[in-house]
């Protein structure tokens, strides 16, 4: 049969084909034509080109990308993929195919703009696509702030920050049991928290070839559907499982005749690959990138010489107020070592060797980005076939629901996490020191429904033994909550879940706030008033716009104090790591724990709310939440015409997810980045939307005709009745 492409009234794809790989050719040409510029700026930021058109802007990725070599992973990935899975391979080539295809002749505006014009896509360029999105997915960039946390205030400090930090990206699911549905048979429900992008992180897409037929969530530049996908007959979530699976190697690097080598944990200096790269940045001069790679992984900070050739104390300070690291101890400078710099120092202080910190990462180790699980899904039939199909899952680590119309559910942790030294998870480690290698993976924990439902949110969940940081359970106890409170629930009721605005974590400032007396009239009658709040962030809130200016006064008082003086100017590490080691956004995301710990340093922090409070009184908000908190979605180029961004309910803990950054700014970066209903009973009776709309083109009538409905918390219906869609185009 020929190829066919339908669009329904959203402007959504629904592609139908003879087989799997003509499927495939037709879903990237598809994805093409409606994202040619989002395609491209993909594939520029995997191979770590994009500043060769965006500028100075865009280099530190670019420099990231390099070093860590995604696209050099992605490569030997797709190697390795052809020699274990040659069907899988062939599929990924006919999505290739297809994008190259779809890419030729492109019109999109913005390419007139920059001058760039579309480049061909090689066969691995799905996987680094693939990885250049997940690889901070894991946030190991916070074991650089623990180093910092420990460094200057004390270990035990590390667990008054530990939260969802500013660059993690979390998710909403949940699933009801047959038990507890109207029609007897399962819902899924979520929405997945992400960076909100222009175009959107996710493509809606309905695929059908007489092997399957799907509707889910795609990834452009990804083939098939991996997160979120309805077969008919099973459907499946994931939410990220805040596993750890990433480690940092402090590095000892020396220069030799022949090269780079590194100190191992044998005691045994081993040539380490090195060469240079050049980044070509637009409108400057281009710029030239060592790239090193040591028996642990590339060299992503630093070198034989440190940073930017410094030889700073940023990774060992020999003189710090606390030598809670073994390594302070255990491995003595060496003078005489060609990795110590020499020169005039104070006697008192050993010597720092210089900066040099590698990133260790499953697919680089293994040579698996997991697509072989890819396929399967489409597939699957049964909750078993989900399940099979998850055993190939590599990273990001999820965790995964999925249920079946024969009363068949499956809630369990997908992905490749090491078996290694619990240091390994906590903070940077000592390459030269034994102990902190890999010693195979963990197996994946499973978990069952409790009263016939189970929630995901990022919280410590089935997850647990494999992450150190988790989110805060607010999000999962109050869809917990509102779940208990019916019997029997519909697809048609999930809505009221997504779009809750509930703030539990609001209520250790508003104790504090309760407890003070002696304020000023107009600061008693702004206490008074946050007394009687609701404790909801709705957008048309002005009590909720009064709560969030307290609390960002009370984060930026928090923040100044001198017991954190040291935190506030980060260490001089690549921009890319930057904001994990801000300290406005780490004690904003951590409020909570901040104020309700026994002690805080001496920071006296009755104080510290009094005079929030008080300069809140004498300068307050004279709108609505909304009026602030508003979407500010990423682009890679701004458009020449600016969006007048709508204001948004929620806030970080709330179901509706919407995060700004407490005591910095309002606006809000990342939220739910699209909502599912993944009914079971009848799949025409699911529903989903995302932020924008489905075409990536601006001025397209597709491009943002769903905003109003993401705002107001409706969902547009999925479609798959041939009949009621309109044929676009035989391929």
């Amino acid at each position: 049969m020929a190829t066919e492409i339908y669009r329904d009234a959203w402007g959504i794809p629904h592609l139908r084909a003879g087989s799997a790989a003509e499927l495939a050719h037709a879903q990237g040409l598809v994805t093409a034509r409606d994202r040619a510029w989002q395609l491209e700026i993909e594939r520029h930021r995997a191979q770590g080109t994009s500043a060769s058109f965006l500028g100075g802007s865009a280099l530190a990725w670019d420099r990231f990308a390099r070093q860590a070599r995604v696209d050099d992973t992605a490569r030997r990935c797709f190697a390795d993929l052809e020699r274990r899975d040659p069907g899988t391979a062939r599929w990924v080539r006919a999505y290739v195919d297809g994008v190259n295809e779809g890419l030729t002749g492109s019109t999109a505006p913005e390419f007139d703009r920059t001058g760039l014009t579309p480049g061909r896509w090689e066969p691995w360029t799905p996987l680094g696509v693939w990885l250049a999105t997940h690889i901070l997915f894991a946030g190991f960039p916070a074991k650089l702030w623990r180093e910092q946390v420990a460094a200057h205030l004390d270990a035990d400090a590390i667990g008054l920050f530990a939260t969802d930090g500013p660059g993690t990206s979390g998710s909403n699911g949940w699933l009801v049991g047959g038990e507890r549905t109207v029609t007897g048979q399962a819902v899924i429900a979520g929405d997945p928290h992400r960076w909100i992008e222009d175009p959107g992180v996710y493509q809606q897409i309905h695929l059908s070839c007489p092997e399957f037929d799907v509707v889910g969530l795609a990834v452009p530049g990804v083939p098939g559907i991996a997160h979120f996908g309805h077969t008919g007959s099973v459907a499946w979530a994931i939410t990220n499982a805040m596993a750890d699976y990433q480690d940092l190697y402090r590095e000892r690097l020396r220069r030799t005749g022949a090269g780079v080598e590194a100190l191992g944990p044998d005691g045994v200096w081993r040539r380490a690959a090195r060469h240079t790269e050049t980044v070509e940045v637009a409108g400057e001069e281009p710029v030239e990138v060592e790239i090193i790679e040591t028996d642990r992984g590339p060299v992503i900070i630093g070198g034989p010489e440190g940073i930017d050739g410094d030889p700073a104390d940023l990774a060992y300070d020999g003189g710090r107020a606390d030598h809670t690291d073994p390594a302070d101890h255990a491995d003595p400078v060496d003078p005489t070592d060609p990795a110590v710099p020499t020169g005039p120092a104070d006697p008192a202080v050993p010597a720092a060797p210089p900066v040099a910190i590698s990133l260790r990462y499953p697919p680089r180790v293994t040579g698996d980005l997991g697509f072989g699980a890819l396929l399967p899904l489409l597939r699957a039939r049964r909750v078993a076939d989900v399940d099979r199909a998850f055993d190939r899952w590599a990273e990001p680590v999820n965790v995964v629901q999925a249920a079946d119309t024969e009363g068949g559910v499956l809630h369990r942790v997908a992905g490749r996490v090491p078996v290694r030294a619990e240091a390994n998870s906590l903070r940077v480690v000592p390459a030269w020191e034994p102990g902190h290698a890999w010693q195979g993976w963990h197996v994946p924990p499973r978990a069952g429904l409790t009263d016939g439902v189970a929630v995901m949110a990022n919280q410590r969940g089935p997850a647990e033994p494999l992450g150190v940081e988790f989110a805060p359970p607010h999000r999962a106890d109050r869809i917990a909550a509102l779940l208990a409170g019916k019997e029997r629930w519909s697809a048609a009721d999930m809505p009221a879940l997504h779009t809750d605005t509930h703030l539990a974590s609001a209520s250790p400032l508003l104790d504090h706030l309760d407890a003070l007396d002696d304020l000023t009239p107009e600061a008693a009658a702004l206490r008074d008033r946050l007394r009687g709040w609701d404790r909801r962030m709705d957008a048309g809130s002005a009590d909720a716009a009064l709560y969030a200016a307290v609390r960002g006064a009370v984060v930026r008082r928090l923040a100044a104090h001198p017991a954190f003086a040291a935190l506030t100017t980060p260490p001089a590490y690549p921009e890319v790591f930057l904001p994990w080691l801000a300290l406005v956004p780490r004690v904003g995301f951590a409020l909570e724990h901040l104020l309700r710990a026994e002690d805080l340093y001496g920071i006296d922090r009755p104080a510290a709310v009094r005079a929030a409070v008080e300069d809140v009184a004498l300068r307050p908000p004279t709108g609505v939440w909304g009026d602030t908190h508003r979407l500010a979605p990423w682009r890679a180029l701004e458009p020449e015409q600016p969006y007048d961004e709508p204001g948004l309910s929620g806030d970080h803990d709330c179901v509706l997810c919407t995060s700004g950054v407490p005591g910095l700014t309002d606006r809000a970066a990342r939220g739910p980045a699209a909502r599912y209903v993944w009914d079971l009973a009848r799949r025409e009776d699911s529903r989903w939307v995302v932020p924008l709309g489905a075409s990536g083109v601006p001025g397209s009538p597709h491009h943002r005709d769903q905003l109003p409905l993401w705002l107001a918390g409706d969902l547009v219906p999925v479609v798959t009745d041939w009949t009621r869609l309109k044929k676009e185009t035989d391929v």
